[in-house]
């Protein structure tokens, strides 16, 4: 699959829904989920507004492992699925994840999220499924290097079998 096919697919699944899962792991190794709104940028980096001292943010500051998901939440069983997985790394943001965001969510206000913060989330891999461009049961990964997508491989689940 071509890199310019992925990078309209990816966006498509990132546009499909404002927020994601963000999966961390805590100091004791336990798995965390929280959800948040997120901006994405061209280079595919999420970027999200967060509480410093909530769990996951304590989590990134400790160990920067990170996964997120993002699917649109309407689909309805049986029909035509479509969602996107990253996997990479997190932080905490400076202003210029600001900029981002803002883009996203011209509401945002400063005042009234002023003792929160940004982070950003560096995907090393995505995992895409759209069932509808891509077909059933299929999904390609692809590696993510300076802000484009290489395709890695292909999975075909046959729920006949």
């Amino acid at each position: 699959m071509g890199a310019a096919r992925l990078r309209t697919v990816a966006g498509a699944l990132l546009d499909a829904s404002t927020l994601c899962a963000i999966a961390t792991v805590s100091p004791r190794k336990r798995a965390h989920v929280n959800t948040a709104y997120f901006a994405w940028s061209d280079s595919f980096e999420l970027v999200w507004l967060s509480e410093p001292n909530a769990s996951h943010s304590r989590n990134l500051a400790a160990n920067a492992a990170a996964a997120v998901a993002v699917y649109d939440s309407t689909q309805r069983w049986g029909q035509s699925d479509r969602g996107i997985q990253l996997f990479g790394s997190a932080r905490a943001a400076g202003v210029d994840a600001r900029r981002v965001y803002a883009e996203r969510f011209p509401d945002y206000d400063d005042v009234e999220f002023g003792a929160y913060g940004f982070y950003r989330f560096r995907p090393r891999h995505v995992k895409l499924f759209d069932e509808q461009v891509l077909g059933g049961g299929v999904f390609v990964t692809a590696r993510v290097r300076k802000g484009e997508l290489a395709w890695e491989r292909t999975e075909i689940y046959d729920s006949a079998a």
